[in-house]
Parts: C-alpha cells; sequence; structure tokens
C-alpha cells in the first residue's frame, strides 16, 4: 500500500476513534438488610450497579465487582464466593443461600452513588 495513503487510513481510523463516545453511565446503589438463617444474624450488604441506556454495566457487592451476573427482567443473578444472590430491583429485595447450607433473605433501599474509582472524597 502507498505510504501516504496508509498514512490517511490511519489518521482517518484515528479521528473516527476519538468520536466514538462510550455511553454516559449512572450508577444505582442499594443497600440491602440481609437476615441469614438459620443463624438469624443481619448483615448489610451494599450493591452497586453500574448502567447505560442500554445494559448493566457492572455490579459491586459490598465493593466487590462480581466475576459475572446474569439478568432475568428486573433480577440480577450473581454469585460472590460460595453465596448464590438474587437482586430483585423491582421489588428492591435480596435473596441468597450458600448451597442449602444457610439463607438470607431481606429489604432493599437506594443508598448513595459509590464515588468513581480514583474520585476523591469531599471534604
Amino acid at each position: 500500500m502507498n505510504p501516504v495513503l496508509m498514512a490517511a487510513a490511519l489518521a482517518l481510523s484515528a479521528a473516527a476513534h476519538s468520536q466514538t463516545s462510550t455511553p454516559a453511565t449512572s450508577q444505582v446503589v442499594l443497600v440491602c438488610e440481609a437476615a441469614y438463617l438459620p443463624a438469624r444474624t443481619v448483615w448489610t450488604r451494599t450493591v452497586a450497579i453500574e448502567y447505560d441506556q442500554q445494559r448493566v454495566r457492572s455490579v459491586l457487592i459490598d465493593g466487590v465487582p462480581v466475576y459475572t451476573f446474569a439478568i432475568r427482567g428486573t433480577v440480577i443473578l450473581t454469585s460472590l464466593d460460595n453465596e448464590r444472590i438474587q437482586i430483585n430491583t423491582a421489588a428492591q429485595s435480596w435473596s441468597s443461600d450458600f448451597r442449602g447450607v444457610a439463607s438470607a433473605h431481606g429489604r432493599c433501599e437506594r443508598g448513595r452513588p459509590m464515588p468513581a474509582a480514583g474520585a476523591a472524597a469531599p471534604g
């Protein structure tokens, strides 16, 4: 290929890439009070859901990004360690189990969005 044409093609490619904007994302935070049985202990679990106009982009539980998740309607299905977790975003509820050994159920409330990674905390 002609070096001038190659340089022009690379310049056009770079210009197109720089004009491609990533979709703006938003974040919803749910603070869930999950009652774990049989121990009858209540844990506060924080779920951060980052999304754009088309899909959920990431899920963090207690600040830890989950490896994978699936969406079924308004329910997010995921796991963390040995805990299988279902978060119903419409009903704002938490449900989980540890492979049948223990389980948890609870209600969630909307919390404050977490600061972006690397952002300075106010104050």
